[in-house]
């Protein structure tokens, strides 16, 4: 059976280190992006000279319509999905919780709390043994945020990411014995390109000494535990969370 694979938020960071690892591994891989379509097409190509079999779809994952048609293109150009990782998410501006507005909780919420359920949902929908599926793997995209709060920096970013906990956990024990299992990666302080979104670029190298091994963390790093439970090396895990956190 073919390994389809669909990384939301794929174009950089985390999800393309993730793609590059799966097309080495021999998945068929839907990189979705939001505004970087320049960026996406280029890793298309690069896997493509890799040998693999790549492709790009936009989708806003905040929007439920956009989601649904992402995953019916998906269908049709790639075929019966086997695998998802809910990799797309955002913050906003280091502040604290006086300075947080409704309208910036509805942003965050709706793409790294909806989206990802909405785009779990879809997945089943196609892998669910109860559905005709033949099963297969999801791999949420948390945080240490979650664990440890953001306190000063974004609260709301680590209660967004408190959530997917919680819906990893549950959607494991729903879907187990469909043939699905469903666990998550908690990233600590990673270098990517988020760390802008947030204010602060250089952010890793500011906050690094707080980490026991007294480093920031790469996103290959990250990529090869998302791969691992992906795999059938991880047959027997689900609902389990894999710190990806340099000990913090």
């Amino acid at each position: 059976m073919d390994k389809i694979l669909l990384i939301t938020g794929a174009s950089r960071g985390i999800g393309a280190a993730t793609a590059r690892l799966a097309a080495a591994q021999g998945y068929r891989i839907c990189i979705n992006y939001l505004r970087q379509q320049a960026t996406a097409e280029a890793l298309v190509e690069e896997i493509q000279q890799l040998g693999a079999e790549a492709i790009a779809l936009q989708a806003d994952i905040s929007d439920e319509t956009q989601v649904m048609k992402l995953f019916e293109q998906l269908d049709q150009q790639l075929g019966p999905l086997t695998a998802l990782v809910n990799n797309a998410a955002i913050l906003e501006t280091q502040t604290r919780l006086e300075n947080i507005s409704a309208a910036r909780l509805q942003r965050i919420l709706a793409t790294n709390v909806i989206g990802s359920f909405v785009c779990a949902r879809e997945a089943v929908k196609r892998m669910s043994t109860a559905h005709g599926g033949n099963g297969g793997a999801i791999v949420n995209l948390s945080s240490a945020a979650a664990r440890m709060g953001s306190p000063n920096e974004y609260i709301d970013y680590a209660a967004s990411k408190g959530a997917i906990d919680s819906m990893t956990i549950g959607l494991a024990k729903e879907v187990a014995e469909q043939g699905i299992r469903v666990n998550a990666v908690r990233p600590g302080i990673i270098y990517t390109e988020m760390h802008a979104a947030g204010g602060e670029p250089d952010r890793v190298d500011r906050v690094k000494q707080w980490v026991p091994m007294q480093r920031g963390g790469q996103p290959e790093e990250v990529a090869k535990a998302i791969l691992w439970l992906l795999s059938d090396e991880a047959s027997y895990t689900t609902g389990s969370f894999i710190d990806v956190s340099g000990g913090r």
